[in-house]
């Protein structure tokens, strides 16, 4: 009886013990994410993202696709990248591999339901952030973002959800 009792007051610790933030992205497996923009620079920008999350919520792994010439007439498989939380900082990483041959590395934060991606770009240190509006729709800015204030902007856009299937 008192192995019983343990188990049903402890076994909710075992299984939240096993959570990570990375359950953030549960909601992301839904959908396909479009977003169409310009960059600063006049460039298009075009981008689908699929995400999935396994490995008991250790690990996201993202398919990118967009632009894979530098004309940009040419749309598909351009990045995969992963998001994972490393016990031992008690940070989330990623890494996004493109068809280029570059690795780009760095933070992932989780504010309430926003994204921020910290990364080197060159000698900028940039931001990607996901700014949630509602399930299926988010802004999505690229950019210099420090204390809290964005210094310039290089892309400002919307991530929509669309449903897998469309």
């Amino acid at each position: 009886m008192k192995k019983m009792l343990f188990l049903l007051l402890f076994f909710p610790i075992f299984l939240t013990a096993q959570e990570t933030p990375l359950v953030t992205f549960k909601s992301f497996e839904k959908y396909v994410w479009k977003a169409e923009g310009i960059w600063e620079n006049g460039s298009k920008f075009k981008q689908e993202i699929s995400f999935e999350l396994t490995l008991n919520n250790k690990i996201v792994i993202i398919e990118t696709k967009g632009y894979t010439n530098k004309e940009q007439t040419e749309f598909g498989l351009r990045n995969h990248g992963i998001r994972y939380f490393e016990e031992e900082t008690n940070k989330i990483k990623f890494l996004e591999f493109d068809i280029y041959g570059s690795v780009t590395e760095g933070i992932l934060e989780i504010d309430k339901n926003n994204l921020l991606y910290w990364y080197n770009y060159g000698d900028t240190l940039l931001t990607e952030m996901w700014v949630h509006k509602n399930e299926r729709t988010y802004d999505f800015i690229i950019g210099i973002y420090e204390n809290g204030v964005w210094k310039q902007k290089f892309l400002e856009t919307e991530f929509i959800g669309s449903d897998k299937y469309d």
